[in-house]
């Protein structure tokens, strides 16, 4: 049976801020008496990963995605709940949960500007007391992994965004944590960038069997490499399960193109009683309900003369938007 490497129960977190009005007298009187008050950005959220698994945090910016993430690895502490991370509760920072898990921010970077990446990546190693030659050993099997070799002996300054996201990860990884959390690990990055790092996550996800918690706004990043989803909506999860199940609930409606060898075959098609969103000459859309998708394609192809069909799937960012826009989706 696989164990639960992350458990978090009734977790709540809150800040405190203050505000002033405008003007003289607003800045006085904030200067003097501020008003504070505390805003509860996450709200009593309850959720279990398994070891191995990779998930998907969804959200609106401002969702609290981030935040959960930092209390996961123990950048903030919790206002009420409790969390355990691979046995460990984040916010005490014990060595050996810390060298249990990486945290990668897409917006941010740990290597140093004006040197080259291998100099930073060296310099983890000494922190989490790897010797030079087992250190040797994982750059170069994360280099190849990464597809990245010649770029780690140039200076960060000079390297691609690309090329700077692939040594993050390297540094990151260099001590083999068990557990990912990336916070919009492709941001910025072009198609191909994205590709190849979603390709060495999956690789090492299954040759390491790391958890990998990951939030993103590109939705190929999580349809790629995510099982199951966290939506979370004003500080609440919305929705906790399987990002297939999900995506069949937002979308029950498939829409198929169908061209008939003749016009009169796709009128004929036309007036049988399927829903049609369009039609021109002897093409004709259908608009089909995924539960009955299976016998109305028997049911066509045996009856009418089809030359070709094609089933649409809806884009997968429109399916995501609903996602972001409603406030609960019920398993």
């Amino acid at each position: 049976m696989i164990k639960n490497i992350i458990e978090v129960k009734n977790l709540s977190k809150s800040f405190d801020i203050s505000s002033r009005k405008q003007g003289l007298k607003g800045t006085l009187k904030h200067f003097f008496k501020r008003e504070i008050k505390s805003i509860k950005v996450i709200k009593n959220i309850n959720f279990e990963i398994k070891e191995g698994e990779i998930i998907g945090f969804l959200g609106a910016n401002g969702a609290g995605k981030t935040t959960i993430l930092k209390m996961l690895c123990g950048l903030i502490y919790p206002s009420e709940g409790t969390i355990s991370v691979s046995g460990y509760f984040p916010f005490r920072r014990k060595d050996n949960f810390l060298k249990n898990i990486t945290l990668v921010m897409g917006q941010k970077q740990q290597l140093i500007w004006d040197l080259p990446p291998i100099e930073s990546v060296y310099l983890n190693s000494s922190i989490y007391e790897i010797n030079q030659f087992e250190a040797e050993k994982r750059i170069r099997k994360l280099s190849d992994m990464l597809e990245i070799e010649d770029e780690l002996y140039i200076p960060v300054r000079k390297l691609s965004l690309g090329q700077r996201m692939k040594s993050e990860l390297l540094a990151a990884l260099i001590h083999n944590p068990k557990i990912l959390f990336l916070d919009e690990p492709t941001l910025g990055l072009d198609i191909n960038a994205q590709r190849n790092l979603r390709k060495f996550l999956k690789a090492y996800n299954e040759e390491t069997n790391a958890t990998i918690c990951m939030t993103s706004h590109y939705m190929k990043d999580i349809t790629s490499l995510c099982k199951r989803v966290i939506c979370v909506h004003n500080g609440s999860i919305s929705y906790d399960g399987k990002l297939d199940k999900l995506l069949k609930k937002l979308s029950p409606i498939k829409e198929v193109l169908i061209i008939c060898r003749s016009e009169k075959n796709a009128n004929e098609l036309m007036n049988s009683g399927f829903t049609v969103k369009q039609k021109i000459k002897n093409e004709i859309t259908l608009k089909i309900e995924n539960s009955s998708i299976t016998t109305s394609l028997k049911t066509i192809l045996n009856k009418y003369d089809i030359e070709d069909l094609y089933i649409n799937e809806p884009p997968v960012d429109e399916i995501i938007g609903k996602i972001l826009r409603k406030k609960e989706y019920n398993d």
